[in-house]
């Protein structure tokens, strides 16, 4: 079994260098979220030449629109978003400087070649765990795109968030990895 590599952000490329298909993490630090809709709406600014809500460099970006939070939670269920959804706008947002997303799922060729190109690496989380996941998130905050409601961007504090790497920054994929090893 793989130890647990725990990470603080932002995720420089120095980080994301050790960071292997298969790793086991615990991610500390500022990430923030975003679904389809706030991915078009970054995407299309980035067209216009304007600013984005965050700077994306050495960011992390989690696919996840949560359910309200209930009276003295910080948020609601937090559980990953398909990322597939997100394939159209990923290589946008990597060669601003995004080294790190976490979602659900497998990834276009397109996206995997924009993460070799930039490096950056696609982190998977449980799905079907979001009440669980939300206990590692300390504060949540709306910070662009309110109109969407739970696909607004928010900025997240999180402590010990657990996930493993899907995707490293040399293209390994543990989706092709594990088909290999049952095939063997």
């Amino acid at each position: 079994m793989n130890e647990v590599r725990r990470i603080e952000t932002p995720l420089t490329q120095e980080k994301l260098s050790v960071l292997k298909a298969g790793d086991n993490v615990l991610i500390s630090g500022v990430i923030y979220t975003g679904r389809d809709a706030a991915h078009k709406k970054m995407v299309e600014a980035l067209r216009q030449g304007e600013g984005l809500p965050f700077m994306m460099k050495d960011q992390m970006i989690y696919f996840v629109g949560p359910t309200p939070a209930k009276e003295g939670q910080v948020i609601g269920s937090a559980g990953p978003t398909t990322s597939g959804r997100m394939d159209a706008y990923s290589p946008d947002l990597i060669a601003e400087g995004l080294t790190g997303m976490i979602g659900k799922g497998l990834r276009s060729q397109e996206v995997i070649e924009a993460m070799k190109k930039h490096g950056a690496v696609y982190f998977g989380a449980i799905g079907g765990a979001g009440a669980l996941i939300a206990k590692r998130i300390v504060l949540a905050e709306v910070i662009a795109y309110p109109e969407l409601g739970p696909e607004a961007v928010r900025r997240l504090v999180v402590k010990d968030f657990p996930a493993i790497v899907i995707i490293d920054h040399c293209g390994n994929n543990l989706y092709e990895i594990g088909k290999a090893q049952y095939r063997a």
